[in-house]
């Protein structure tokens, strides 16, 4: 297909996440939003045939999934015909997942005549040269490796904290608080601890759970999750309906069973993997 008597109207899409600081700072300005924005339209500055349409911006998000907000608001405009080229910085911008990478940019957008372009890559899907699909297969598995490597470097680094006894999870229990000084270790929390106090001398004198979870209700006793939010942490979730939280036996069952209380910091789950409570 020629480029000489078609226009593009084009997709920036620009993508940062949290897994591309691991490699360190130099990468990571590389990276930027503004670095990447910048790049792509000074190409487009360059190439008359293609005029931008929008940027689609996906910052703190995965390269690893494919559920983004903007990348699906990108796919909707591409299927509407808004969009017709898609401009990234390299191919680790658009994703790391080899095999969802490779459905969108060999089979999806070639099947809607969807220009796509890696500037870094030096790839052009509207290239006719035979070495770009190899290319392409390439960098995808690149990218895919990439990730899994850095997902096993995270792991060992939280493993070794958890094995120096470093909590790094990023909530404490119920009846502990992290340190103000240091927020790999925590401290006991002189309210919330009397809370899961009370609920330990309910169930050995024999009352259920649900019972625990009304009477805890009947105190006004506020929730863990209501006790961080008082406390300034920042809690994200589906499960809270009304303005106040209630307890549960769920929540009273979680409690019961976290064996943080007996003193058991870090435990092993069933696939051996050591995890702090």
């Amino acid at each position: 297909m020629t480029l000489s008597n078609q226009e593009f109207k084009a997709a920036a899409y620009l993508r940062l996440s949290k897994e591309d600081a691991v490699v360190g700072s130099k990468k990571t300005e590389s990276d930027s939003i503004t670095n990447q924005k910048s790049l792509i339209l000074n190409f487009i500055k360059e190439h008359p045939d293609i005029e931008l349409g929008e940027c689609y911006i996906d910052d703190g998000y995965t390269g690893v999934l494919f559920d983004r907000p903007a990348f699906k608001t990108m796919l909707d405009d591409i299927g509407s015909g808004k969009i017709n080229c898609v401009i990234v910085k390299d191919f680790s911008r658009f994703g790391r997942e080899y095999i969802n990478a490779g459905k969108y940019l060999q089979k999806l957008f070639p099947s809607l005549g969807v220009r796509f372009i890696s500037l870094n890559d030096s790839y052009d899907s509207f290239d006719n040269n035979n070495s770009q699909g190899m290319l392409l297969s390439l960098k995808n598995l690149i990218n895919d490796n990439y990730c899994r490597d850095i997902s096993v470097k995270i792991r060992s680094v939280l493993d070794s904290k958890r094995k120096n006894g470093e909590f790094v999870k990023n909530y404490s229990p119920y009846g502990y608080k992290k340190c103000t000084d240091d927020h790999n270790k925590i401290e006991i929390d002189e309210y919330a601890a009397e809370v899961v106090k009370d609920i330990f001398a309910h169930i050995i004198s024999g009352y259920s759970l649900g019972k625990i979870a009304d009477k805890l209700n009947e105190l006004c006793i506020k929730t863990p999750m209501d006790h961080r939010i008082e406390n300034g942490e920042k809690i994200s979730t589906n499960f809270r309906k009304g303005t106040t939280a209630k307890w549960s036996q769920n929540v009273v069952r979680r409690i019961a069973e976290n064996p943080v209380y007996i003193g058991t910091f870090n435990r092993k789950d069933r696939c051996g993997q050591l995890h702090s409570n």
